[in-house]
């Protein structure tokens, strides 16, 4: 079965089964500072598994474009993918665990759809534990469909538990599915530490609420959310060890392979990390993201430095990128229509960011170069520091093989113990940051957030009318204390333009206008005049937030009741995110210090 088979067979049960059929969000996420890419099919979900009305009802299921970024070095191996498809299913406060589980079981072993052996499943569910119960409920129900109880594995929170992403908020058990993929029969009983039982479903029965002070309540709404990735699914549908094995990368490794003079498989790890790498970038372009310094942008641009590198060692002369971007478009194109959308600028992106690349690397070798020859000639052990060979592939880009080979031919060694211990501080550094930035999960929807949300509708508009209706939004991170916005725009703002935009912005919250929505088609919405950057994700029907006659806006998160409950509104910075995307970041003061 091809992916594309998959795909459809999965939104077509759950479709027959009273579930409205939603696009994928765009890779970077909405208004939810918790993370740098959407890492999970919840992510776009979060208010309505908080409670708010879904305009596709309380049942819906999807294909989500996700991308994971915190294992890039890992990308090669067999497993780690950066960007990935998750098939998921959702019940807003509807059904619960014996339709979620039923359907999951039906999904995987009925002739009609992926038809898997039974002999060849096992499943794990919650243990359960001082804060709640074993999950008997799911326990039963495996049982009752013919799952053998030595198949049924009961595991604690470390395994079978979802949440809170933070410290307080909705969590609950889950039940995981896995298959045989060993060529030997598959043992009677379920060791989950056995690598040759690989995980294929995942249902999240979200039941509790983690208080402040550590208890867990149950929840008025109880929600259902599933995951199911494409590319491991398809590999074990296909019959293969590994998803670049599959119909999914061949035809990238087969471009590939017309530029490359070395032979290229789908074992090679470097052919794997050009493919996997630029897959992922195309996707990350066709959602708005252009390489740059910060945040999504820096990891794009991470990937294709990478995949140029990488490329290198397989001979590939000249610029590859933007030709193997343009099989991933082919492929993906008609189920993500935005990649044919946007063909012209992912292929000009990539172009640039090659060339760019190799501008930068020519520093690069002035920056060895320069080194090599501040080393007086009496010195008879000649040796690049680790920390300066980390510092050539940091800055310029330059790989530790490359900076070996070049020491190499001018009598050098490379200190590699230094290079790794340099890398090793860079990447625990990077990571203690990330976590503190972007803890992941559920996102903040304190009433102060709610209110810099809606404060970014309101910037959305002045911005349109001070600067031009180019003016596009292309993404938002929000926290309690702050919001911050970024939008299509050339050249930087005048000081006269921020102080205008600021203007307006106060003014529509003096005029304290009610803030409400209503369900309409996305024609219905546009023929209002709603701005719909967004619209993709919520399906036909979608929510048009309105601020008195100044916004209309597509939107899917959480709002302030009435303009007048946001204080006052004040620019803190104005800056460059990318190429051709500016930066806002503003506060809401109270009322009293005006």
């Amino acid at each position: 079965m091809e992916a594309c088979e998959l795909r459809n067979k999965f939104l077509n049960f759950f479709k027959e089964r009273g579930h409205t059929i939603i696009d994928s969000a765009s890779v970077v996420p909405e208004n939810d500072p918790t993370c740098l890419f959407t890492t999970a099919g919840m992510h776009p979900l979060v208010p309505y598994l908080l409670g708010e009305d879904h305009p596709g009802g309380s049942r819906v299921a999807n294909v989500q474009k996700c991308v994971r970024t915190g294992d890039i070095e890992e990308v090669g191996d067999d497993v780690h993918l950066t960007f990935f498809e998750m098939l998921g299913n959702w019940s807003f406060g509807d059904y619960f665990k014996k339709e979620a589980i039923n359907w999951s079981y039906e999904f995987l072993t009925s002739s009609e759809f992926l038809n898997l052996p039974i002999e060849k499943l096992a499943v794990s569910v919650f243990a359960g534990d001082d804060d709640a119960p074993f999950d008997s409920e799911a326990y039963d129900m495996w049982k009752e469909l013919g799952i053998a109880d030595g198949r049924i594995a009961k595991l604690g929170k470390k395994d079978n538990w979802w949440g809170p992403a933070g410290q307080t908020g909705p969590c609950g058990p889950d039940t995981e599915m896995f298959y045989w993929v060993g060529e030997e029969p598959a043992p009677e009983v379920f060791d989950p530490e056995n690598k040759l039982w690989v995980e294929i479903w995942n249902n999240v029965f979200m039941q509790y609420n983690k208080t402040a002070d550590g208890n867990f309540v149950p929840l008025e709404q109880t929600n259902v959310d599933t995951g199911m990735g494409v590319e491991r699914v398809t590999a074990i549908l296909q019959g293969k060890s590994t998803p670049y094995e599959t119909i999914l990368f061949a035809p990238l490794f087969d471009k590939l392979s017309e530029m490359a003079t070395e032979e290229v498989t789908s074992s090679n790890v470097s052919a794997r990390i050009v493919v996997e790498h630029i897959r992922s970038a195309t996707f990350m372009l066709a959602d708005g993201v252009v390489p740059g310094n910060v945040d999504q942008a820096y990891v794009l641009r991470r990937l294709i430095r990478r995949s140029v590198n990488e490329a290198r060692k397989l001979g590939v002369d000249g610029e590859f990128a933007s030709a193997i971007a343009q099989v991933v478009i082919e492929n993906y194109g008609s189920f993500y229509t935005e990649l044919e959308r946007n063909k012209e600028v992912i292929i000009e992106e990539m172009q640039r960011e090659e060339q760019q690349f190799k501008t930068t690397l020519e520093k690069g070798l002035k920056e060895f170069y320069k080194m090599i020859n501040a080393i007086p000639p009496h010195i008879k052990k000649k040796v690049v520091a680790g920390r300066k060979a980390f510092n050539l592939y940091e800055t310029y880009g330059f790989p530790l093989e490359l900076t070996i080979e070049m020491a190499e031919a001018e009598g050098f060694t490379v200190d590699i113990d230094g290079y790794n211990k340099s890398l090793k501080k860079h990447q625990e550094l990077s990571r203690k940051g990330a976590e503190q930035k972007f803890k992941g999960g559920l996102a903040d929807d304190s009433e102060q957030s709610a209110r810099l949300h809606t404060a970014t509708h309101l910037l959305h508009e002045a911005l349109r009318q001070v600067l031009g209706d180019h003016v596009a939004q292309k993404g938002s991170n929000i926290t309690a204390e702050r919001l911050r916005f970024d939008f299509t725009h050339p050249e930087k703002m005048t000081k006269e333009e921020v102080q205008k935009v600021e203007e307006l912005v106060n003014a529509q919250i003096a005029a304290n206008h009610p803030i409400g929505f209503e369900n309409v088609t996305v024609e219905e919405a546009k023929a209002q005049g709603a701005i719909g950057l967004f619209e993709a994700k919520y399906g036909e029907v979608v929510k048009m937030y309105s601020m008195g006659g100044f916004s209309k806006e597509i939107c899917g998160g959480p709002h302030a009741a009435t303009t007048g409950e946001l204080g006052v509104f004040k620019i803190k910075k104005e800056q460059s995110s990318s190429r051709g995307v500016r930066r806002i970041k503003a506060v809401l003061l109270p009322a009293e210090e005006k």
